[in-house]
């Protein structure tokens, strides 16, 4: 019987979630059931317990001060630390369909040069962070010696201490569980470390990185 919840089947059902919320204001017909009995077959729990998650999510739209879908009423039981992720995941997605909006306009030479905000307004979003140990990360970078372990590629440039900038990456987040050990890091550089979290190819790019580098276990 499953029970923990995986961050690939939390963001799914943001995803289902945001879908049924965009057809609830444009005022297209959709069927509740249908996205779970989706969900269910996808990943192997019953359709109710994924309702009952998208009831979490109204919760976690409600505490954000967002609409919620019409018949989901929010459910508070929900753990802290599921619920800090599912408003992660809500986030980025967010923010993703922000750039692709700004992407689709960037061709377009006739738009109308935009005023700004003199004063953004501030917003305070509570965060979940995970002890790392140091001396994971500092020996990830060592071994990689200034290259990238992903496209092999030298670090673009050396930070202000002269050293060669890459950032380490964990295969598994460590959202999902993932362990903090140089089994489960590497180094990579900016680019490629944006594409293993929001690229299409990130998976062939993870499978690739497992067969390279002989320290790496899939968790």
């Amino acid at each position: 019987m499953k029970d923990r919840w995986s961050e690939e089947e939390l963001r799914a059902v943001v995803v289902a979630y945001r879908e049924m919320s965009h057809k609830e204001a444009i005022g297209r017909a959709f069927v509740k059931s249908q996205y779970y009995k989706e969900l269910a077959e996808r990943f192997g729990r019953t359709a109710k317990s994924f309702e009952y998650r998208m009831q979490n999510i109204s919760y976690v739209y409600d505490q954000m001060g967002k609409p919620w879908v019409k018949g989901l009423k929010p459910a508070k039981n929900v753990g802290t630390r599921t619920a800090e992720l599912i408003e992660h995941i809500i986030s980025e997605i967010e923010r993703r369909d922000v750039d692709d909006k700004v992407a689709k306009l960037l061709p377009d030479d006739s738009l109308t040069k935009p005023a700004g905000v003199r004063s953004p307004k501030q917003t305070t979003v509570p965060t979940m962070t995970y002890e790392r140990d140091p001396d994971v990360k500092r020996w990830v970078l060592s071994r990689a010696d200034g290259r990238c372990e992903c496209c092999g590629e030298l670090a673009p440039f050396t930070n202000d201490k002269g050293c060669p900038f890459l950032e380490v990456h964990h295969l598994r987040t460590l959202a999902d569980g993932g362990s903090d050990r140089v089994s489960n890091v590497v180094a990579v550089c900016p680019n490629c470390h944006r594409a293993l979290h929001f690229g299409a190819e990130r998976s062939v790019m993870l499978e690739q990185m497992y067969e390279k580098l002989s320290r790496l276990e899939q968790e």
